[in-house]
Formats: structure tokens, C-alpha cells, sequence
């Protein structure tokens, strides 16, 4: 029997979004093992079927891209030839090349490479996969699955398409009040791995009021290094709203554990960052407040019952901007409180998969699927 190498050298919300390609791999009935950067080894080793997850610091991938480390590098080609690879899946975003890491499994000895290229890959590929220029090309998740499929996959259902977490998931926090056990909380997740994605504190801070104000109550998340953002946050609420309904969280969960959190939530408002794909991943509806630095059609959160919120026309659109270009960050804090608390309410009055039917609000346009 073989086995298969999937890669996917990106943060932990683009490994996610790789998960049904990754099933239907496995499918073949190989084993599939997932090569991933450290900022996405958590979210792999949260995918159904993955075998087992390896890890590598590509000097070509992320946002704050490593020097090149001669000794890991040659290492992970030690790693892969004796890894008894026979086929190579290699899963990139429409701006990344796949070549230099189809190069290294070539010097690994694998023997056939499949990736979605536009750079010409001379001997590199086995299987050329293309894809339409953005914002066609479909959303990343039907993208790696039709290189799925190129690579020998059989075709997928539609409920194949899901993304999804292994089961079950952790207890919840301690931190979290026994009242709020039983989900019914709405969770607002600030910050983002790019700047330009997320949401400053004191807009996240009138979001967090004005949903507390409406009878929510609000829990903040994040990560480690969010704790200031999310603290800031919680000010600003509590300054607009004394006594607001708001628990922050942040960096008190790992990432299975933050999946239980929003695997309780009634909902999730975030930007377009992992956490709102950790959501979809665990079945919660999504207020994605979403920057339009890269084609919503591609990135927003799939499966689940979504509302779009943010200006889709801002001059930042499509550019990939990592800092926000505009001051102010209007594309994003020209949303207001009651935008988001009426999206929230929708998606908690709508029966799974139902459309949306919340008009227009200001602050920008919104859609809905």
C-alpha cells in the first residue's frame, strides 16, 4: 500500500478550508500524512483523516517567512524519502507556487507530484492542475478538491464538500460561567493572523455593547498574543455599557479548545481570519465582518448559514494588503452595532442552510448564503 503527502504550508484557517480535499484523498485508501507550517500544525492535527502531521518552516510561505534553514530543509527531504511517499499533493492559494516544494519532493524521491500552478513547472509536476483567475476559480475549499480529484480522488458529493474537526472535542474552559454551558452565547473574535482582517478595539468594543444592549451575551476570544486587543476591547464595551455581559477568553484556550467554545456558540461574529473557518468547521453560523483585500467568492466561511457585513467596494479590495491601506480601517468600522446584532438575530431565527432575509444595513453592503 502507499502513501500519500498533502501540503499545505499556510496558517491555521487555509488548512482547514484543505480538509475535505484531504478526506477524499484518503479516500484512495492511502494513508494521507499533511505537511504543514507551525501557525497550521494545530489546525491539521484537528482534520479528520490525516494520518499523522509534519512540520516544516518554508522560507517562501506566511506571513513573517523564516530564513532559509539549510540543515531543516535537507532534513525534511531525509524525512519525506524515508516517509515511503508514492504520490505528492501539493494545496496553495491562487498567488503562491507550489514549485518549490514540488522541487524538494523530487529530491525526496517521490514519484508523482500534483499541484495548481500558473508558473511553468517544467519537470516538476506530474499533474498541472489550473485554476480561473480571481475571483473565479471557485472557493478555495472546491478549489483543493478538484486537485483532489486531479490527483485521483474520486468526485465528491456534496456533503463531502463540508469542512469538519475530529470528535469529540475538549471540555469547555473552566472560565466559562456553568450558565453558559449549554451554548446560547454569541462569540466575537476581534483580531486576525493579518492586521488588515480584523477589527480595532473600539469598533469591536461598540460591536460587543451593542450586542450585550440587545440581550446577548458576548465572549470575547483570541489568542496569546491578543490578550491587549481583547482587554482593550472589553474597556470599550464596559465604557458604552456598564456592566455589559461581556467574558473575555483570550488565550485561555488552545485551538481544539477554542473549537469547543465556538461549537457552543449561538453564533460567531469575526473577521476573515481562521477562527471564522474553525467555526464553520464545527457547524456555528457566521457575521463575518469581511475586509475585502481578498475576493469573498474565494475566502469567506463555508457550509454553514453566513452573513457578509463590510464595504465589498472599499479601495483595498483585492489588493492582499496585510496593514489596512485606508485610515481608519472604514471598510470594516463603517459597519455599526445594530448591523451586526440584526445579522446575529437572523441567523439565530433561521433553520440550517435557510436563506438570509435581514435587509441591507448600512455601513456598507452585505450578502448572505
Amino acid at each position: 500500500m502507499g502513501r500519500t503527502l498533502a501540503v499545505r504550508l499556510d496558517s491555521d484557517g487555509d488548512v482547514l478550508l484543505t480538509g475535505p480535499a484531504l478526506r477524499a484523498l484518503a479516500r484512495t485508501g492511502n494513508p494521507v500524512d499533511l505537511l504543514a507550517s507551525p501557525s497550521g500544525a494545530a489546525a491539521a492535527r484537528l482534520l479528520p483523516d490525516v494520518a499523522e502531521v509534519l512540520e516544516y518552516s518554508a522560507p517562501w510561505s506566511g506571513f513573517r517567512p523564516p530564513p532559509l534553514d539549510r540543515d531543516a530543509t535537507l532534513g525534511l527531504v531525509g524525512d519525506l524519502a524515508a516517509g515511503g511517499y508514492d504520490l505528492a499533493v501539493v494545496f496553495t492559494s491562487f498567488h503562491q507556487s507550489p514549485l518549490p516544494m514540488a522541487l524538494l519532493a523530487r529530491l525526496a524521491g517521490i514519484g508523482r507530484v500534483v499541484a495548481t500552478s500558473e508558473d511553468y513547472p517544467g519537470s516538476l509536476l506530474d499533474v498541472r492542475h489550473r485554476r480561473a483567475d480571481p475571483p473565479g476559480g471557485g472557493h478555495e475549499v472546491e478549489a483543493a478538491m478538484e486537485l483532489a480529484v486531479a490527483a485521483g480522488a474520486p468526485p465528491p458529493a456534496a456533503a463531502d464538500l463540508r469542512l469538519a474537526v475530529r470528535r469529540p472535542l475538549p471540555p469547555l474552559p473552566p472560565e466559562l460561567p456553568a450558565a453558559l454551558r449549554d451554548g446560547g452565547y454569541v462569540v466575537l473574535h476581534p483580531g486576525a493572523s493579518v492586521p488588515s482582517r480584523g477589527l480595532t478595539p473600539e469598533h469591536a468594543g461598540s460591536l460587543a455593547a451593542g450586542l450585550a444592549a440587545a440581550g446577548h451575551t458576548v465572549v470575547l476570544t483570541g489568542g496569546p498574543g491578543e490578550r491587549g486587543l481583547t482587554a482593550a476591547t472589553l474597556a470599550a464595551a464596559q465604557g458604552r455599557v456598564p456592566g455589559a455581559a461581556v467574558l473575555d477568553l483570550a488565550g485561555r484556550t488552545d485551538l481544539p479548545g477554542l473549537a469547543s467554545v465556538l461549537d457552543t456558540a449561538a453564533c460567531v461574529v469575526v473577521g476573515n481570519t481562521g477562527p471564522a473557518h474553525l467555526a464553520a468547521a464545527v457547524g456555528t453560523p457566521v457575521v463575518s465582518l469581511f475586509s475585502p483585500v481578498v475576493p469573498p467568492e474565494r475566502w469567506a466561511p463555508y457550509g454553514v448559514p453566513v452573513v457578509l457585513l463590510g464595504d465589498r467596494t472599499a479601495d483595498c479590495r483585492g489588493s492582499r494588503a496585510r496593514d489596512c491601506p485606508v485610515p481608519g480601517h472604514p471598510c470594516l468600522s463603517s459597519v455599526p452595532p445594530s448591523a451586526v446584532v440584526a445579522a446575529v438575530e437572523d441567523l439565530a431565527r433561521r433553520a440550517p442552510g435557510a436563506p438570509a432575509t435581514v435587509p441591507e444595513p448600512e455601513g456598507g453592503p452585505r450578502c448572505a448564503s
